[in-house]
């Protein structure tokens, strides 16, 4: 019997099921997919993302009119906290186009996530188009997936062996007890989020409608900034910005950091099937619909891995069928609450940085070495 990743069964509220062997031959990802196509828990959601669609510029320049009308006070942080939870719930609906999960016309979705990522949010969609695909095709894979190799924090041992050895002092204290400083760090990412995609649109590299990218990125970035010290004296303007960028990275990293940090990483050289790639690597977060709206529907990151293009509001009623089915097919199936997520993130990421070996080792690389 494989067992589930060290740091998920070391926290009693993760809910798993035990995973057995699976006929060779048998394609386990097709009998589901059936299943979901004929659910209609693929058919599109229409209203819901129209809805969203309109409400997300209403909402901005509402905001937009409210910061102008306050003018030069204090009072104008809560406005910079309200900004970076608005600007976080449209990037979310720019990642729900981005996956084609709004309209059949994969050119209708490109424009839609080019308008909400680069001119409203200030993320370019070429840059987060080239990372996020290379995630979805191997989540946690050591050297496959970008989103296990960071500048900052160190996910493998490997990186953390690297890292610890080029240091010296304090340094190496600090890399070694990374898993204190992983989200005070989150109040970097939203500086960091803006500075890649102005480095990606800048790049040799090539990049579709690259002119549109940049002339949207200077208006977001250049005019926000503009705004700010129009309105605002110079004392302000940076505190608000401060708190208006801090505050987006944290909420954007607390929502996408539970989603596989501290799941089973997957070496270089192993080969998973798709179904079990998505299902092992991922975990979900369970909760009310209020969370839900929170975390953009990130918190099913296994339906999502599965089936990308699937409309968010769909997701809740496909955990329950993909967990039955995975339950029934021996592959594990990993959902944990929110603050225990966070709790097995900070735990997995220290014990990397204090040098243990593999702590999270993948469960099919487990059964290949007891056959």
């Amino acid at each position: 019997m494989t067992s589930i990743s060290a740091g998920a069964a070391a926290s009693s509220p993760v809910r798993t099921t035990m995973p057995r062997t699976t006929p060779k031959g048998h394609n386990d990802y097709t009998e589901l997919s059936q299943m979901v196509v004929s659910s209609g828990l693929m058919r599109r959601r229409y209203g819901y993302y129209w809805t969203k669609l309109l409400i997300a510029p209403v909402a901005l320049a509402a905001v937009v009119t409210v910061f102008v009308i306050v003018g030069d006070s204090w009072w104008q942080l809560i406005t910079a906290a309200v900004f970076a939870v608005l600007l976080t719930q449209i990037a979310m609906l720019g990642h729900d186009a981005a996956h084609r999960q709004i309209f059949r016309s994969g050119r209708w979705n490109d424009w839609v996530t080019l308008v909400i990522g680069n001119l409203l949010v200030g993320m370019s969609y070429g840059w987060w188009q080239h990372k996020h695909t290379r995630h979805h095709a191997n989540p946690n894979k050591i050297g496959s997936d970008p989103d296990i190799d960071l500048p900052v924090i160190s996910i493998t041992p490997a990186q953390a062996d690297r890292r610890i050895a080029s240091r010296r002092g304090p340094l190496r204290w600090v890399i070694a007890h990374q898993g204190v400083f992983f989200f005070p760090i989150l109040l970097l990412e939203g500086l960091s989020l803006h500075a890649s995609s102005v480095r990606r649109v800048f790049s040799p590299d090539p990049l579709r409608r690259r002119s549109i990218e940049i002339s949207f990125l200077a208006v977001r970035l250049i005019g926000f900034v503009v705004l700010v010290f129009l309105v605002l004296s110079p004392g302000i303007a940076f505190a608000f910005l401060g708190v208006q960028l801090g505050l987006f990275g944290v909420y954007m990293g607390m929502s996408f950091a539970p989603n596989h940090k501290g799941m089973p990483l997957v070496p270089a050289d192993v080969k998973v099937d798709f179904l079990r790639r998505q299902v092992l690597m991922s975990r979900n977060i369970r909760g009310s619909r209020l969370l839900d709206t929170a975390m953009g529907g990130l918190n099913y990151q296994i339906e999502h891995h599965l089936f990308p293009s699937m409309p968010r509001p769909h997701l809740r009623a496909a955990s329950g069928m993909i967990a039955d089915f995975c339950r029934d097919r021996g592959v594990t199936y990993t959902e944990t609450g929110l603050w225990q997520s966070y709790a097995i993130v900070v735990r997995y990421i220290n014990r990397v940085g204090l040098g243990e070996r593999d702590p999270f080792e993948c469960p099919m690389l487990q059964q290949r070495q007891s056959v």
